[in-house]
Protein backbone atom coordinates (compact mmCIF):
# COMPACT_ATOMS: atom_id res chain seq x y z
CA UNK A 1 0.00 0.00 0.00
CA UNK A 2 2.84 2.41 0.85
CA UNK A 3 4.29 1.91 -2.62
CA UNK A 4 0.93 2.66 -4.24
CA UNK A 5 0.50 5.79 -2.12
CA UNK A 6 3.93 7.00 -3.21
CA UNK A 7 3.06 7.02 -6.91
CA UNK A 8 0.45 8.20 -9.35
CA UNK A 9 -0.38 6.73 -12.75
CA UNK A 10 -1.10 9.14 -15.59
CA UNK A 11 -2.83 8.16 -18.79
CA UNK A 12 -0.91 9.89 -21.58
CA UNK A 13 -2.04 9.33 -25.16
CA UNK A 14 -3.31 5.87 -24.31
CA UNK A 15 -0.24 4.78 -22.35
CA UNK A 16 0.08 4.54 -18.59
CA UNK A 17 3.05 6.37 -17.09
CA UNK A 18 3.82 5.93 -13.41
CA UNK A 19 4.96 9.07 -11.61
CA UNK A 20 6.82 8.05 -8.46
CA UNK A 21 6.77 10.37 -5.45
CA UNK A 22 4.57 12.88 -7.32
CA UNK A 23 4.47 15.33 -4.40
CA UNK A 24 8.25 15.48 -4.00
CA UNK A 25 9.35 19.12 -4.23
CA UNK A 26 11.73 19.71 -7.13
CA UNK A 27 11.83 23.50 -6.54
CA UNK A 28 11.46 24.94 -3.06
CA UNK A 29 13.75 27.94 -2.44
CA UNK A 30 11.57 30.43 -4.35
CA UNK A 31 8.93 28.72 -6.46
CA UNK A 32 7.39 25.58 -4.96
CA UNK A 33 7.05 22.96 -7.68
CA UNK A 34 6.53 19.22 -7.25
CA UNK A 35 7.61 16.47 -9.60
CA UNK A 36 3.99 16.07 -10.74
CA UNK A 37 3.81 19.84 -11.42
CA UNK A 38 6.89 19.48 -13.61
CA UNK A 39 5.42 16.55 -15.54
CA UNK A 40 2.17 18.47 -16.08
CA UNK A 41 4.12 21.49 -17.33
CA UNK A 42 5.89 19.39 -19.96
CA UNK A 43 2.64 17.77 -21.05
CA UNK A 44 1.05 21.22 -21.44
CA UNK A 45 3.77 22.23 -23.93
CA UNK A 46 4.43 18.73 -25.30
CA UNK A 47 4.20 19.59 -29.04
CA UNK A 48 6.87 22.27 -28.59
CA UNK A 49 9.10 20.29 -26.23
CA UNK A 50 8.92 17.20 -28.46
CA UNK A 51 9.85 19.24 -31.53
CA UNK A 52 13.28 19.78 -29.98
CA UNK A 53 13.91 16.17 -28.96
CA UNK A 54 11.83 13.88 -31.18
CA UNK A 55 13.84 11.20 -33.02
CA UNK A 56 17.03 12.33 -31.28
CA UNK A 57 19.16 10.44 -28.77
CA UNK A 58 18.99 12.22 -25.46
CA UNK A 59 21.34 12.45 -22.50
CA UNK A 60 19.45 12.12 -19.22
CA UNK A 61 20.52 14.94 -16.90
CA UNK A 62 18.91 13.76 -13.70
CA UNK A 63 18.11 15.94 -10.69
CA UNK A 64 16.81 13.11 -8.53
CA UNK A 65 16.77 15.32 -5.42
CA UNK A 66 15.42 18.43 -7.10
CA UNK A 67 16.79 21.57 -8.70
CA UNK A 68 18.76 22.69 -5.64
CA UNK A 69 20.72 19.42 -5.41
CA UNK A 70 23.53 18.02 -7.53
CA UNK A 71 22.60 16.55 -10.91
CA UNK A 72 24.32 13.74 -12.79
CA UNK A 73 24.46 12.81 -16.47
CA UNK A 74 23.28 9.39 -17.58
CA UNK A 75 24.10 8.57 -21.17
CA UNK A 76 23.08 4.93 -21.10
CA UNK A 77 19.42 4.07 -21.23
CA UNK A 78 18.06 2.58 -17.98
CA UNK A 79 17.61 -1.16 -18.24
CA UNK A 80 14.22 -0.95 -16.54
CA UNK A 81 12.34 1.04 -19.17
CA UNK A 82 9.02 0.65 -21.00
CA UNK A 83 9.06 -1.66 -24.01
CA UNK A 84 7.63 1.14 -26.17
CA UNK A 85 10.67 3.40 -25.64
CA UNK A 86 13.31 2.91 -28.32
CA UNK A 87 17.06 3.46 -28.17
CA UNK A 88 20.01 4.00 -30.51
CA UNK A 89 23.71 3.31 -30.01
CA UNK A 90 26.04 6.29 -30.19
CA UNK A 91 29.83 6.27 -30.47
CA UNK A 92 31.88 8.94 -28.72
CA UNK A 93 35.30 10.58 -29.30
CA UNK A 94 36.69 8.38 -26.51
CA UNK A 95 35.91 5.28 -28.58
CA UNK A 96 33.20 4.15 -26.19
CA UNK A 97 29.59 3.57 -27.15
CA UNK A 98 26.30 3.98 -25.31
CA UNK A 99 22.72 2.98 -25.94
CA UNK A 100 20.70 6.17 -25.45
CA UNK A 101 17.00 6.84 -25.10
CA UNK A 102 15.03 8.32 -28.00
CA UNK A 103 11.82 10.12 -27.03
CA UNK A 104 9.17 10.38 -29.76
CA UNK A 105 5.96 11.13 -27.92
CA UNK A 106 4.31 12.62 -24.83
CA UNK A 107 4.36 9.35 -22.80
CA UNK A 108 8.13 9.12 -23.32
CA UNK A 109 8.50 12.77 -22.32
CA UNK A 110 6.57 12.18 -19.09
CA UNK A 111 8.63 9.05 -18.39
CA UNK A 112 12.02 10.80 -18.57
CA UNK A 113 10.77 13.75 -16.50
CA UNK A 114 9.77 11.22 -13.85
CA UNK A 115 13.45 10.16 -13.75
CA UNK A 116 14.32 13.66 -12.59
CA UNK A 117 15.12 15.21 -15.97
CA UNK A 118 14.24 18.81 -15.20
CA UNK A 119 15.83 19.94 -18.47
CA UNK A 120 16.15 18.12 -21.81
CA UNK A 121 19.51 17.47 -23.50
CA UNK A 122 19.19 16.04 -27.04
CA UNK A 123 22.07 15.47 -29.44
CA UNK A 124 21.97 17.53 -32.69
CA UNK A 125 21.41 14.42 -34.81
CA UNK A 126 18.46 12.27 -35.86
CA UNK A 127 18.41 8.59 -34.95
CA UNK A 128 18.78 7.48 -38.58
CA UNK A 129 21.90 9.56 -39.25
CA UNK A 130 24.03 9.72 -36.12
CA UNK A 131 27.22 11.05 -37.72
CA UNK A 132 25.76 14.06 -39.55
CA UNK A 133 24.16 16.82 -37.44
CA UNK A 134 21.05 18.53 -38.75
CA UNK A 135 21.52 21.50 -36.44
CA UNK A 136 24.20 24.13 -35.95
CA UNK A 137 23.99 25.57 -32.44
CA UNK A 138 25.02 29.14 -31.61
CA UNK A 139 25.39 29.44 -27.84
CA UNK A 140 25.71 33.03 -26.59
CA UNK A 141 27.35 32.88 -23.16
CA UNK A 142 27.93 36.25 -21.45
CA UNK A 143 30.86 36.56 -19.07
CA UNK A 144 29.91 37.67 -15.52
CA UNK A 145 28.77 41.28 -15.36
CA UNK A 146 27.73 41.55 -19.02
CA UNK A 147 24.23 42.95 -19.45
CA UNK A 148 21.26 41.14 -20.99
CA UNK A 149 21.03 44.01 -23.47
CA UNK A 150 24.46 43.07 -24.84
CA UNK A 151 23.33 39.45 -25.23
CA UNK A 152 20.35 40.59 -27.29
CA UNK A 153 22.51 42.86 -29.45
CA UNK A 154 24.91 40.01 -30.22
CA UNK A 155 21.96 37.73 -31.05
CA UNK A 156 20.76 40.30 -33.59
CA UNK A 157 24.26 40.44 -35.10
CA UNK A 158 24.15 36.65 -35.43
CA UNK A 159 20.81 36.92 -37.21
CA UNK A 160 22.13 39.55 -39.59
CA UNK A 161 25.11 37.39 -40.54
CA UNK A 162 22.98 34.27 -40.97
CA UNK A 163 20.62 36.11 -43.31
CA UNK A 164 23.56 37.25 -45.43
CA UNK A 165 24.69 33.61 -45.66
CA UNK A 166 21.25 32.38 -46.68
CA UNK A 167 20.60 30.66 -43.35
CA UNK A 168 17.74 31.06 -40.91
CA UNK A 169 18.35 31.26 -37.19
CA UNK A 170 15.75 30.38 -34.59
CA UNK A 171 16.33 32.25 -31.29
CA UNK A 172 15.43 31.19 -27.77
CA UNK A 173 16.38 32.26 -24.30
CA UNK A 174 18.79 29.83 -22.68
CA UNK A 175 16.74 29.98 -19.50
CA UNK A 176 19.78 31.32 -17.70
CA UNK A 177 21.86 34.41 -18.63
CA UNK A 178 22.39 33.71 -22.32
CA UNK A 179 20.62 32.99 -25.56
CA UNK A 180 20.67 30.21 -28.14
CA UNK A 181 20.24 30.51 -31.89
CA UNK A 182 19.62 27.16 -33.60
CA UNK A 183 20.08 26.74 -37.34
CA UNK A 184 18.48 23.79 -39.12
CA UNK A 185 20.92 22.44 -41.73
CA UNK A 186 20.99 19.65 -44.27
CA UNK A 187 22.45 16.54 -42.55
CA UNK A 188 25.36 16.07 -44.96
CA UNK A 189 28.30 17.46 -42.99
CA UNK A 190 30.28 15.72 -40.25
CA UNK A 191 30.52 16.95 -36.66
CA UNK A 192 34.00 18.30 -37.40
CA UNK A 193 32.72 20.25 -40.40
CA UNK A 194 29.74 21.67 -38.49
CA UNK A 195 32.05 22.75 -35.67
CA UNK A 196 34.42 24.32 -38.21
CA UNK A 197 31.49 26.30 -39.60
CA UNK A 198 30.56 27.37 -36.05
CA UNK A 199 34.13 28.60 -35.46
CA UNK A 200 33.94 30.68 -38.64
CA UNK A 201 30.57 32.10 -37.61
CA UNK A 202 31.86 33.02 -34.15
CA UNK A 203 34.89 34.81 -35.60
CA UNK A 204 32.74 36.65 -38.16
CA UNK A 205 30.35 37.89 -35.46
CA UNK A 206 33.32 39.05 -33.37
CA UNK A 207 34.57 41.06 -36.36
CA UNK A 208 31.12 42.62 -36.78
CA UNK A 209 30.78 43.55 -33.10
CA UNK A 210 34.33 43.56 -31.66
CA UNK A 211 33.39 45.40 -28.46
CA UNK A 212 30.45 43.08 -27.70
CA UNK A 213 31.29 39.60 -28.97
CA UNK A 214 34.16 37.19 -28.41
CA UNK A 215 35.14 33.97 -30.16
CA UNK A 216 38.11 33.32 -27.85
CA UNK A 217 38.10 29.99 -26.02
CA UNK A 218 40.43 30.96 -23.17
CA UNK A 219 38.66 32.87 -20.42
CA UNK A 220 41.57 35.27 -19.99
CA UNK A 221 41.03 36.46 -23.58
CA UNK A 222 37.24 36.71 -23.56
CA UNK A 223 35.13 39.79 -23.21
CA UNK A 224 31.44 40.54 -23.56
CA UNK A 225 29.42 37.65 -24.98
CA UNK A 226 31.29 34.45 -25.85
CA UNK A 227 30.05 32.49 -28.85
CA UNK A 228 30.70 28.93 -27.69
CA UNK A 229 31.47 27.15 -30.97
CA UNK A 230 32.47 23.98 -29.11
CA UNK A 231 28.83 23.25 -28.35
CA UNK A 232 28.93 21.80 -31.88
CA UNK A 233 31.64 19.25 -31.05
CA UNK A 234 30.50 15.65 -31.01
CA UNK A 235 29.00 14.48 -27.71
CA UNK A 236 28.13 18.02 -26.54
CA UNK A 237 24.50 18.79 -25.74
CA UNK A 238 22.60 21.92 -24.74
CA UNK A 239 19.14 22.28 -23.26
CA UNK A 240 16.40 22.21 -25.89
CA UNK A 241 13.37 24.42 -26.40
CA UNK A 242 10.85 24.57 -23.54
CA UNK A 243 13.35 23.03 -21.09
CA UNK A 244 12.92 24.09 -17.49
CA UNK A 245 16.19 25.26 -15.97
CA UNK A 246 17.24 24.52 -12.35
CA UNK A 247 17.02 28.16 -11.23
CA UNK A 248 14.99 29.30 -8.20
CA UNK A 249 12.22 30.82 -10.34
CA UNK A 250 12.02 27.77 -12.67
CA UNK A 251 12.82 29.67 -15.85
CA UNK A 252 12.23 28.09 -19.22
CA UNK A 253 14.43 28.08 -22.32
CA UNK A 254 11.79 29.73 -24.47
CA UNK A 255 11.57 29.93 -28.28
CA UNK A 256 11.13 33.47 -29.59
CA UNK A 257 10.23 35.27 -32.78
CA UNK A 258 13.02 37.59 -33.91
CA UNK A 259 10.85 40.64 -33.35
CA UNK A 260 10.66 39.69 -29.67
CA UNK A 261 14.42 39.53 -29.11
CA UNK A 262 15.12 43.27 -28.83
CA UNK A 263 12.98 43.78 -25.72
CA UNK A 264 12.46 40.34 -24.18
CA UNK A 265 13.27 39.58 -20.54
CA UNK A 266 14.23 35.97 -19.67
CA UNK A 267 12.65 36.35 -16.24
CA UNK A 268 9.25 36.61 -17.94
CA UNK A 269 9.44 33.00 -19.14
CA UNK A 270 8.86 30.50 -16.34
CA UNK A 271 7.03 27.24 -15.74
CA UNK A 272 4.06 29.39 -14.65
CA UNK A 273 3.86 31.69 -17.69
CA UNK A 274 5.05 29.63 -20.66
CA UNK A 275 2.03 27.25 -20.86
CA UNK A 276 -0.32 30.22 -21.30
CA UNK A 277 2.02 31.74 -23.89
CA UNK A 278 2.18 28.41 -25.72
CA UNK A 279 -1.62 28.07 -25.71
CA UNK A 280 -1.95 31.61 -27.07
CA UNK A 281 0.76 31.83 -29.76
CA UNK A 282 1.92 28.23 -30.21
CA UNK A 283 5.55 27.35 -30.92
CA UNK A 284 7.55 30.15 -32.62
CA UNK A 285 9.90 27.45 -33.93
CA UNK A 286 7.17 25.29 -35.47
CA UNK A 287 8.49 25.84 -39.01
CA UNK A 288 12.14 25.04 -38.29
CA UNK A 289 12.26 21.64 -39.99
CA UNK A 290 10.84 23.05 -43.23
CA UNK A 291 13.87 25.26 -43.87
CA UNK A 292 17.15 23.30 -43.71
CA UNK A 293 20.08 25.34 -44.97
CA UNK A 294 23.55 24.83 -46.41
CA UNK A 295 26.87 25.33 -44.61
CA UNK A 296 28.80 25.96 -47.84
CA UNK A 297 29.13 29.73 -47.37
CA UNK A 298 30.17 29.37 -43.73
CA UNK A 299 32.79 26.80 -44.73
CA UNK A 300 34.03 29.24 -47.38
CA UNK A 301 34.46 31.75 -44.55
CA UNK A 302 36.45 29.11 -42.68
CA UNK A 303 38.69 28.65 -45.75
CA UNK A 304 39.33 32.42 -45.89
CA UNK A 305 40.18 32.50 -42.18
CA UNK A 306 42.68 29.67 -42.63
CA UNK A 307 44.24 31.40 -45.66
CA UNK A 308 44.63 34.50 -43.48
CA UNK A 309 46.50 32.46 -40.86
CA UNK A 310 43.65 31.65 -38.50
CA UNK A 311 43.94 27.94 -37.75
CA UNK A 312 41.64 25.68 -35.81
CA UNK A 313 40.37 27.00 -32.49
CA UNK A 314 40.92 25.04 -29.25
CA UNK A 315 38.74 22.00 -28.63
CA UNK A 316 37.24 21.01 -25.26
CA UNK A 317 39.88 19.57 -22.93
CA UNK A 318 38.49 16.01 -22.94
CA UNK A 319 38.91 15.70 -26.73
CA UNK A 320 42.08 14.27 -28.20
CA UNK A 321 44.51 16.78 -29.71
CA UNK A 322 43.48 17.60 -33.27
CA UNK A 323 46.00 17.75 -36.13
CA UNK A 324 45.30 21.38 -37.11
CA UNK A 325 44.80 22.61 -33.57
CA UNK A 326 47.26 25.04 -32.02
CA UNK A 327 48.75 24.59 -28.55
CA UNK A 328 46.00 23.65 -26.11
CA UNK A 329 47.22 25.91 -23.36
CA UNK A 330 46.13 29.32 -22.15
CA UNK A 331 48.12 32.12 -23.84
CA UNK A 332 49.55 33.32 -20.53
CA UNK A 333 51.09 29.87 -20.03
CA UNK A 334 52.20 29.18 -23.59
CA UNK A 335 55.88 28.84 -24.43
CA UNK A 336 57.36 31.03 -27.14
CA UNK A 337 60.66 31.36 -28.94
CA UNK A 338 61.44 34.44 -26.90
CA UNK A 339 61.59 33.39 -23.29
CA UNK A 340 59.47 35.73 -21.23
CA UNK A 341 58.87 35.51 -17.51
CA UNK A 342 55.50 33.97 -16.96
CA UNK A 343 53.09 36.39 -15.36
CA UNK A 344 51.13 34.62 -12.68
CA UNK A 345 47.74 36.19 -12.16
CA UNK A 346 46.77 36.87 -8.52
CA UNK A 347 43.78 34.54 -8.46
CA UNK A 348 41.84 33.49 -5.39
CA UNK A 349 38.99 30.99 -5.21
CA UNK A 350 35.91 32.20 -3.34
CA UNK A 351 33.37 29.41 -3.95
CA UNK A 352 33.14 25.76 -5.05
CA UNK A 353 29.80 24.01 -5.36
CA UNK A 354 27.84 21.52 -7.50
CA UNK A 355 24.98 24.04 -7.13
CA UNK A 356 25.70 27.05 -9.35
CA UNK A 357 23.27 29.28 -7.46
CA UNK A 358 25.01 28.41 -4.16
CA UNK A 359 28.40 29.27 -5.67
CA UNK A 360 27.09 32.62 -6.94
CA UNK A 361 25.56 33.33 -3.53
CA UNK A 362 29.03 32.72 -2.06
CA UNK A 363 30.44 35.26 -4.52
CA UNK A 364 27.92 37.84 -3.34
CA UNK A 365 28.88 37.19 0.30
CA UNK A 366 32.54 37.70 -0.61
CA UNK A 367 31.69 40.98 -2.39
CA UNK A 368 29.81 42.19 0.68
CA UNK A 369 32.71 41.26 2.95
CA UNK A 370 35.24 43.01 0.69
CA UNK A 371 33.07 45.81 -0.68
CA UNK A 372 35.97 48.19 -1.38
CA UNK A 373 37.85 45.53 -3.32
CA UNK A 374 34.72 44.48 -5.22
CA UNK A 375 34.17 48.05 -6.38
CA UNK A 376 37.60 48.03 -8.08
CA UNK A 377 37.09 44.79 -10.05
CA UNK A 378 36.66 44.84 -13.82
CA UNK A 379 33.83 42.81 -15.34
CA UNK A 380 36.22 40.08 -16.52
CA UNK A 381 37.99 39.83 -13.14
CA UNK A 382 35.21 37.54 -11.90
CA UNK A 383 35.72 34.05 -13.33
CA UNK A 384 32.78 31.65 -13.05
CA UNK A 385 33.87 28.27 -14.41
CA UNK A 386 31.70 25.24 -15.08
CA UNK A 387 33.97 22.36 -14.10
CA UNK A 388 33.51 18.79 -15.29
CA UNK A 389 33.41 16.10 -12.65
CA UNK A 390 33.33 12.36 -13.30
CA UNK A 391 29.59 12.32 -14.05
CA UNK A 392 28.40 15.85 -13.39
CA UNK A 393 29.45 19.49 -13.49
CA UNK A 394 30.22 21.85 -10.64
CA UNK A 395 30.90 25.58 -10.38
CA UNK A 396 34.12 27.28 -9.32
CA UNK A 397 34.21 31.04 -8.72
CA UNK A 398 37.56 32.83 -8.75
CA UNK A 399 38.57 36.48 -8.45
CA UNK A 400 41.47 38.00 -10.38
CA UNK A 401 43.02 40.65 -8.15
CA UNK A 402 45.20 42.16 -10.91
CA UNK A 403 43.49 45.56 -10.60
CA UNK A 404 43.67 45.63 -6.80
CA UNK A 405 46.63 47.35 -5.06
CA UNK A 406 48.67 44.74 -3.22
CA UNK A 407 48.00 46.36 0.15
CA UNK A 408 44.25 45.83 -0.37
CA UNK A 409 44.30 42.30 -1.76
CA UNK A 410 42.36 39.85 0.42
CA UNK A 411 44.12 36.57 1.24
CA UNK A 412 43.06 33.19 -0.04
CA UNK A 413 40.52 31.95 2.48
CA UNK A 414 38.52 28.77 2.66
CA UNK A 415 35.96 29.12 -0.14
CA UNK A 416 32.34 29.59 0.90
CA UNK A 417 30.84 27.15 0.01
CA UNK A 418 33.72 24.72 -0.44
CA UNK A 419 32.39 21.58 -2.08
CA UNK A 420 34.72 20.44 -4.87
CA UNK A 421 33.41 16.98 -5.92
CA UNK A 422 36.78 16.08 -7.46
CA UNK A 423 38.85 16.81 -4.35
CA UNK A 424 38.48 13.35 -2.82
CA UNK A 425 39.42 11.72 -6.14
CA UNK A 426 42.47 14.00 -6.56
CA UNK A 427 43.63 13.39 -3.00
CA UNK A 428 43.27 9.63 -3.50
CA UNK A 429 45.29 9.83 -6.71
CA UNK A 430 47.99 11.84 -4.94
CA UNK A 431 48.18 9.23 -2.17
CA UNK A 432 48.47 6.44 -4.77
CA UNK A 433 51.31 8.26 -6.49
CA UNK A 434 53.12 8.84 -3.20
CA UNK A 435 52.66 5.18 -2.24
CA UNK A 436 54.08 4.04 -5.59
CA UNK A 437 57.12 6.30 -5.19
CA UNK A 438 57.74 5.00 -1.67
CA UNK A 439 57.53 1.42 -2.93
CA UNK A 440 60.08 2.18 -5.63
CA UNK A 441 62.39 3.75 -3.05
CA UNK A 442 62.05 0.72 -0.78
CA UNK A 443 63.02 -1.56 -3.67
CA UNK A 444 66.00 0.57 -4.67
Amino acid sequence: MAKEAASQVLSVEGREVQITHPDKLYFSSQARISKLDLVRYYLSVAPGALAGIRDRPIVLKRFVNGAEAEAFYQKRAPENRPSWLRTVTLSFPSGRTAEEIVVDDAPGLAWIVNLGCIELHPHPVLSGNLEHPDELRVDLDPIPGVSWGDVRRVALEVNGLLEELGLRGWPKTSGSRGMHVNVRIEPRWTFAEVRRAAVALSRAVERRAPSLASSKWWKEERHGVFLDYNQNAKDRTTCSAFSVRPLPDARVSTPLHWHEVSDCDPADFTIFTVPERFAKIGDPHAGMDAEPGSLEKLLELADKDEAAGLGDAPWPPHFRKMAAEGPRVAPSRAKSDVKKPRVKMPLITVANSPDRSAALAGLERWKTKYAEVASLLAVDDVLVDSMRGRSSTWTRVRINLRHIPEALRPPQETPDPDHDPTREWRQGRKKKTAKAINQQLDQA
